[in-house]
């Protein structure tokens, strides 16, 4: 059982754009979109990749950590706003995405002597023990750094490569983009694959109705249409929400469903479902997605039923709308272009009043919120319900279950020259009661599913999982 380690910092510095690139030497803004701003005072969301490397902590200090740090400034010629800050100047209506010649990405350096082994498996461990390996951004009353990197070795097993990265200006398909091209450019040499160019055009994504403010005057307090020069002024405009600290008893692990598994789950629920007496009944949206979800809320919502903070529950999940909006947007668009999708209604009370197994009853919910999901969303109007229903449900303490991630980003596939990553963690979902997504690692077709857990409620969960796969 993994206990807090304590990796030693050796070296915080900060690592600029490549000189090489003209662009370096010019000043670079991006204005936030509704979507970004809808995230703007969300948690940073932390990543960790894995990577076996049996080298000694000298040999990784002269040869590839040097490679890391020259393909990084590389990348960043790229990826401009990631050296910048999030700002808000005084003849801008909302805060700006602000790159200066100078800007520069902490980057820092740990060695650490923890179970490398553990922390990059899949098996329980306290979730206290990731904290070492995950930076900071930096965040004042002017600004918020963008993303912040750490490497730790672990000399002789492999070492980890740790992104911060402030969800109001990157979604985990910008996220990933800007990782994968670190890693194609520490292999190969310049230029970039188109695929991983970001696109940087803010006019492809439209706001005719100001939602972007609503979300501002939101996340600031001001639900009455404040003027921007009063938010502006907000004392603290750029702090996140506040969460607890990490309980000692919390714990992190990943599971693992196979092709056959969803395979299963979907005739299990397709049968369930035709049974009901209910009718007409609608045709459910079996995707792997749906049925993972479904599963691990349905083995979470049983193995919390005693603790009382999480006896109401609520779930919503993230979306892609880069092929949903019309025209639809560049696959390498650059910041946020995911929408959150929410169902209102209390899970527990919802589910046990349903005819039928709570799974099916679960996939039914979520199956709903997909089909909802087409091309003509009305944006203003889940904005103004958001807004109006995330006050309400923050007064009554509920419990929120979200996704991750997603076995779309492909995270596997960064690979730096040391081969493909032994583990890829999504940290912050400790912080949020989230699950995150994956695809498996050996590329069958399957997923990886994370989660925190109280230690005895990770127990009950790990035995419902494998129970109800029939995996004994």
């Amino acid at each position: 059982m993994a206990t807090p380690n304590s990796a030693k910092i050796l070296e915080v510095s900060r690592v600029a754009p490549s000189t090489d690139s003209p662009d370096s030497a010019a000043e670079f803004a991006l204005p936030l979109t509704f979507f970004d701003a809808f995230w703007f005072k969300f948690a940073p969301v932390e990543r960790l990749f894995f990577y076996s490397l049996p080298e000694t902590k000298d040999s990784f200090f002269n040869s590839v950590l040097p490679k890391l740090k020259h393909s990084l400034a590389l990348t960043l010629q790229y990826f401009l706003p990631l050296a910048g800050n999030l700002t808000w100047p005084q003849d801008s209506p909302k805060p700006i995405l602000l790159y200066t010649p100078g800007d520069a990405v902490s980057f820092s350096v740990a060695v650490s002597d923890a179970d490398f082994d553990l922390l990059a498996g899949n098996h329980a461990f306290q979730a206290l023990a990731s904290r070492p390996l995950v930076p900071l951004l930096q965040v004042s009353k002017t600004g918020a750094s963008v993303i912040a990197l750490q490497v730790t070795v672990f000399p002789n097993r492999g070492f980890c490569i740790g992104v911060t990265a402030h969800h109001a200006v990157l979604d985990g398909k910008s996220t990933t983009m800007f990782v994968k091209s670190w890693a194609y450019l520490c292999k190969e040499n310049p230029p970039l694959l188109p695929e991983l160019t970001p696109f940087y055009d803010r006019t492809v994504i439209k706001d005719p109705f100001g939602i972007d403010m609503l979300y501002l005057n939101m996340w600031l307090g001001n639900n009455t249409g404040t003027s921007s020069s009063n938010l502006r002024n907000n004392p603290k405009p750029f702090e996140f929400l506040p969460f607890p600290d990490v309980p000692s008893d919390l714990f992190r692990a990943t599971f693992e469903l196979s092709r056959s598994d969803t395979d299963k789950l979907r005739q299990r629920v397709s049968s369930s479902w035709d049974r009901l007496s209910s009718s007409p009944k609608p045709k459910l949206h079996l995707s792997t997605f749906v049925l993972a979800f479904a599963y691990m809320l349905d083995c979470i919502l049983k193995a919390t039923d005693g603790d009382e903070s999480k006896r109401k529950v609520y779930i919503g999940f993230t979306a892609d709308f880069r092929n949903r909006l019309e025209p639809p947007v560049p696959e390498n668009y650059f910041g946020n272009c995911a929408g959150i999708k929410v169902n209102y209604e209390e899970v527990r009370e919802n589910l046990f009043n349903q005819e039928g197994d709570s799974l099916t009853g679960l996939v039914a919910m979520i199956s709903g919120m997909v089909k909802e999901l087409g091309k003509d969303i009305d944006f203003k109007g889940e904005a103004e319900e958001y807004v109006s229903k995330s006050t309400s449900m923050a007064s009554i303490k509920a419990y929120g279950v979200g996704v991750a991630g997603s076995p779309r980003l492909g995270v596997y596939g960064t690979d730096f020259g040391w081969g493909r990553p032994k583990k890829v963690d999504i940290v912050s979902i400790e912080k949020s009661g989230t699950i995150s997504m994956a695809e498996s690692r050996d590329g069958s077709g399957g997923l990886e599913v994370g989660l925190t857990l109280k230690k005895h409620e990770m127990d009950i969960f790990a035995s419902l999982f494998d129970r109800g796969l029939g995996n004994y």
